[in-house]
């Protein structure tokens, strides 16, 4: 621990609050909260052999810490859970793809929208969620559609956009799909009616909604408006098959959520059973991952994050067990339902059997979960498997990364690295490297230096390492590889030369290439990740030399500088498009003017006619 770090424990207020840790790159590592910060905060750094292993490794890294002063728990509990979701730090607990949760928005203006979105924007508009099973969200608002005529434009709407005739009718009006509120065809009080039936559907209240719609055909009977009543009769039918979908399982209407939870080492999962009315309204399944914390801390993460963004929150909610902070959580979703919620730990009785479902449901999933995350990290193609078996390695090699040096007569020499999980590519590991050290023609040095770059940079960063090194080369190439990452203390590491010529397998400290039948699928697998390299490489070259050219070429024009090079740039890939190019052409891309376009034109051409006269050369 730093001695900064030490000056700043001592600082923590004994306040409620919410505290930060960063490691030394000033990323956030873990949030927590607490109602005494100081002694929270003190407690992590304490010698207790008692400590969770993943708390010691948390502390280890931990380089700053930061806190902000809050009022009270519940305003800690809200700031924890929201910043939380936003920074998503490493030791949290993981809501898996909670960010991408869908919900029911009801917008906040005079003829609200009805939609699914996934982005919360906090303008006064209601949601409703989030949804895990987004087949029966989209159910959900079939079944709505086909109840209320809502309208189904963006366009924001109210007295002075429909007098003004801004939006006209459409199609959806002619087919009674909406009534025509962009045209004044209804009133904002008779639309806003209909919006709080949407609400109480969506709430799982079809009753409401029944009495609405049979009232309407009532209405419509009455006037002799056959058409319409018939209209209002498809809609009872659709609340009567939404209904249906539904189960009932208790007597009274208590709207309640039963909260199921079932935990495997790390990985968790909770199984929500959504009750409205009696029925069964909807089931959701959240995954949690990086679980380090006691199982009453996991379920107070886990209902801050649930009930945070939605507002659709029952009378009571089921648990298999109290939360830590349950009196606070109970504070803050009263306040923010308008109305009582109460915590209950059934044992016996009706409610128990439907927490005993949603924990069997829960227990279900997870195992489900498990399994299928067995079967992905055992599932090794036959090909990585038989390079197991050639290189006698006590694993198979799941992730290979290989290396390439490229120049052109030993100017704008570059490097490529590639990276193969399970035989496929991971291109979002690749990197490209500049040579720095390496003078002229000397693959061997840029070979080493670039190996040294980046396992020293993994061992900084404490990043995981290769199974197999591939090294584009025969044995010059693979000694220096080797000499790099003996250096490192990284000699361990199984490091192989592919050379082109004959396509032969090089291992270090034999002479001889290894024998491996140019059929074998282990051996196809390292020709396609060796020329995956070589494509890398060479086209990061291509760009590099295309760019130093152009900036060379170009520059010995009278009138042109620094910016009219950059438009230039800019404006074309390469010197062999703007040789393409027409005078006209370059004046509207570039606003050079006839004479400027002419000379930077010919000279392009000229360098293209001499380009192709020559014959380039790469690095092997």
């Amino acid at each position: 621990m730093t001695d900064e770090l030490q000056q700043k424990i001592r600082q923590v207020p004994v306040k409620p609050g919410v505290y930060l840790f960063k490691n030394k790159k000033g990323e956030i590592i873990y949030i927590g909260k607490a109602k005494n910060l100081r002694n929270r905060v003190r407690s992590y750094f304490q010698s207790n052999r008692h400590q969770r292993a993943k708390t010691v490794s948390m502390v280890r890294q931990i380089d700053k810490l930061e806190w902000i002063v809050v009022r009270n728990e519940v305003e800690a509990l809200l700031t924890e859970a929201n910043m939380i979701k936003e920074y998503r730090p490493h030791y949290n607990l993981d809501l898996k793809d909670d960010k991408s949760f869908p919900f029911i928005r009801v917008t906040m203006e005079p003829y609200p929208q009805v939609f699914i979105t996934r982005t919360i924007v906090r303008d006064g508009s209601k949601y409703y969620g989030p949804y895990t099973d987004v087949r029966l969200l989209r159910h959900t608002m079939a079944a709505v559609h086909k109840v209320f005529p809502l309208r189904s434009c963006n366009y924001y709407l109210d007295d002075e956009v429909i007098a003004a005739g801004k939006v006209s009718l459409c199609l959806d009006y002619h087919i009674k799909k909406c009534e025509g509120p962009c045209a004044g065809q209804v009133s904002e009080k008779d639309y806003n009616a209909m919006v709080t039936n949407v609400i109480a559907f969506l709430q799982g209240d079809t009753a409401e909604t029944e009495e609405y719609v049979k009232l309407k055909m009532g209405q419509a009977a009455g006037d002799l408006r056959f058409e319409d009543a018939a209209h209002f009769r498809d809609q009872l039918n659709a609340i009567e098959s939404f209904k249906a979908r539904q189960r009932k399982v208790v007597a009274d209407f208590t709207d309640r959520d039963v909260v199921g939870f079932a935990r495997q080492e790390d990985l968790g999962l909770v199984s929500v059973i959504r009750i409205r009315q009696g029925r069964i309204f909807a089931r959701e399944r959240f995954r949690l991952r990086n679980l380090g914390e006691a199982d009453d801390r996991t379920l107070q993460h886990f209902i801050t994050r649930f009930y945070l963004e939605g507002d659709f929150l029952p009378q009571e909610v089921l648990l298999p067990f109290e939360p830590e902070n349950g009196r606070e959580l109970v504070a803050w979703l009263s306040e923010k339902r308008g109305k009582v919620v109460k915590f209950l730990v059934p044992k016996r009785g009706e409610k128990a059997h439907l927490l005993d479902m949603a924990t069997s449901n829960a227990k279900l999933l997870l195992s489900d979960w498990v399994v299928e995350k067995m079967q992905r990290r055992e599932f090794v193609p036959s090909s990585v498997r038989q390079l197991q078996e050639e290189f006698q390695m006590a694993a198979p090699p799941r992730r290979i990364e290989a290396f390439d040096i490229s120049h052109l007569g030993g100017t704008n020499t570059v490097a490529s690295l590639v990276c193969f999980v399970d035989g496929k590519a991971r291109k979002k590991d690749y990197r490209k490297f500049n040579i720095k050290t390496a003078k002229g023609i000397d693959d061997f040095a840029a070979m080493r230096e670039v190996v040294l770059r980046r396992y020293k940079r993994l061992q900084n960063e404490k990043k995981a390492l290769p199974d197999l090194v591939l090294i584009d080369g025969g044995k010059g190439q693979l000694g220096m590889a080797v000499s790099a990452l003996r250096e490192l203390g990284l000699d361990y590491l199984t490091v192989v030369g592919l050379a082109k010529r004959l396509e032969e397998v090089y291992r270090p400290g034999i002479s001889n290439p290894q024998s491996i039948p140019k059929t074998s699928p282990g051996l196809i697998l390292l020709r396609r990740i060796r020329d995956e390299a070589h494509r890398f490489a060479i086209t990061f070259q291509r760009k590099k030399r295309e760019k130093a050219a152009t900036e060379s070429i170009f520059s010995g024009i009278a009138g042109i500088g620094p910016k009219r090079l950059r438009k230039l740039q800019e404006a074309y890939p390469d010197v062999e498009a703007i040789s393409n190019e027409d005078i006209d052409a370059l004046m509207l891309r570039t606003g050079f003017n006839a004479e400027l376009s002419k000379d930077v034109i010919k000279v392009a051409q000229q360098f293209i006619s001499k380009k192709n006269a020559g014959n380039p050369t790469r690095a092997g």
